[in-house]
């Protein structure tokens, strides 16, 4: 047995403006999404190379506020990246810390992505 990567849920209240913050923004791909007929709450999956979130409408599929660290290269780019596409609420700065580098985004629901370049030197990120 083995165990696969973990696909943490973060607790959505507007499917529209998870997309716009996830896919529109972030650049995350949509992988599937359920919305049932009867307009009960949806959850979909998306996903950016290796990270993998459900994004929930389901009361009880995680709390808002949730704190996730996504561990990443390129933290430089992936700043500029975001930096060129406009987002009026989030204007996110790499902060230096003894154990690394991050950069933190806030979805529209409170949730939150730390991202984290490891650093194995002054000079160098993993």
């Amino acid at each position: 047995m083995a165990m696969k990567p973990a696909r943490p849920a973060f607790r959505i209240f507007d499917n529209h403006l998870a997309k716009s913050f996830y896919l529109d923004w972030l650049a995350f791909q949509l992988s599937w999404e359920h919305r049932p007929e009867n307009g009960g709450p949806s959850i979909m999956e998306v996903k950016r190379d290796n990270a993998t979130l459900l994004l929930s409408e389901h009361y009880g599929d995680g709390t808002p506020g949730t704190k996730l660290f996504i561990e990443t290269d390129g933290l430089d780019s992936l700043h500029q990246e975001l930096t060129k596409r406009k987002n009026p609420y989030m204007k996110p700065g790499i902060e230096d810390l003894d154990w690394g580098r991050i950069l933190t985004v806030i979805d529209p629901f409170g949730n939150k992505l730390v991202l984290v370049a490891k650093v194995i030197s002054n000079e160098q990120e993993l």
